[in-house]
């Protein structure tokens, strides 16, 4: 079992520039070692993510789908 992120950002039922405004706020205050986990439903969301997230600032430790609930959760380290 994974070890549970220290953010989890819940966009299933969000629109996808809210989403984004949002979890750059986040990963702004969080510290650095930190995790977030990103949850979305929307597939353009998913790769709008990707583009917006500062990869200068974040480690990508993973994506994964659940194709029996649509869902995709991305999973980001902070490490500065």
């Amino acid at each position: 079992m994974k070890p549970k992120a220290d953010h989890i950002l819940d966009f299933r039922d969000t629109l996808t520039p809210l989403a984004l405004l949002k979890m750059t706020q986040v990963l702004k205050d969080i510290r650095a070692d930190q995790t977030m986990e990103i949850i979305t439903r929307d597939p353009d969301a998913r790769s709008d993510i990707l583009k917006v997230i500062p990869f200068s600032v974040c480690e990508l430790i993973g994506i994964e789908f659940d194709e029996e609930t649509n869902t995709c959760r991305i999973r980001v380290k902070k490490t500065r």
